[in-house]
């Protein structure tokens, strides 16, 4: 195990301190700080999709030792929207959580639905799953949704390709995600108060999920997740997607394993 002296990167409010790192798999520990407090690294987040963690009290969540909240962007801009929150001052005054909190781009849920949805460059057409509306979110409406809603740390919205999917589909959405990645950064009014990262996608391939990175790490984010994975594949394909493109990520930012919902 070696000590690096807590390296890491700053902006703003937001910061990541890494104090060691394995010397035989590459494992980090560090801690995350934000304008609401801080949390160590690696850590399990809790899923508050609209605002609290099903059974379970602000305190009571605190109690258990977790450190971050994730909550839904889309659930919470349909319902009660993302206008009520910013009044309210946002999430953490709305949820009665006060340590930090993420919230996802509302990617994952849009492309979930599949039925109804329509993918193009400008964004994707959904239909509400609470009145039938028929609703556009796009890289800036979903970046300005998470700055009302002032999450400690909000995501670049992404395309997340369903498994199987056709190789062509996939090369030709990672570059799409990459461009929406750049948009998505460039309607991010809160920089400073909030962190930014962006998702790695690529499926199962391993060199398009490289093409993703690479595209990605050019860009001034202040962390890098892995999206698309636990989405119906076999669970040795996602190990062997985590085992070749995870050591390839940044190692002085934060690294977000999206939505693979067991601890281990």
């Amino acid at each position: 195990m070696t000590a690096v002296g807590g390296l890491g990167a700053e902006c703003g409010g937001f910061r990541f301190d890494l104090s060691r790192i394995c010397d035989r798999s590459g494992a980090r520990l560090g801690k995350v700080r934000t304008p609401h407090g801080s949390f160590e690294t690696p850590a399990f987040m809790p899923v508050g999709t609209q605002g609290s963690v099903k059974g379970i009290s602000p305190h009571e969540l605190e109690e258990t030792g977790s450190g971050v909240m994730l909550c839904n962007t889309y659930h919470l801009a349909l319902r009660p929207g993302q206008r009520l929150i910013r009044e309210l001052d946002g999430l953490h005054r709305f949820t009665g959580w006060h340590r930090p909190i993420l919230t996802d781009s509302g990617g994952f849920q849009v492309f979930s639905q599949r039925t109804g949805t329509k993918v193009s460059e400008e964004g994707v057409w959904f239909t509400s799953h609470i009145d039938g509306a028929r609703n556009l979110m796009t890289p800036e409406s979903s970046v300005r949704i998470q700055n009302d809603l002032g999450a400690d740390i909000i995501m670049a919205f992404d395309e997340c390709v369903p498994y199987p999917c056709e190789r062509g589909y996939v090369e030709k959405s990672v570059a799409m995600t990459e461009r929406w990645a750049a948009r998505s950064l460039g309607a991010h009014a809160r920089r400073g108060e909030q962190a930014i990262f962006g998702i790695v996608q690529g499926g199962m391939h391993a060199d398009l999920r490289e093409r993703s990175l690479r595209g990605l790490t050019a860009m001034p984010f202040d962390g890098y997740a892995l999206g698309g994975l636990s989405v119906g594949e076999p669970k040795a394909e996602m190990l062997g997607v985590l085992g070749h493109i995870g050591p390839m990520m940044p190692a002085m930012v934060p690294r977000y394993l999206m939505g693979v919902g067991s601890p281990d």
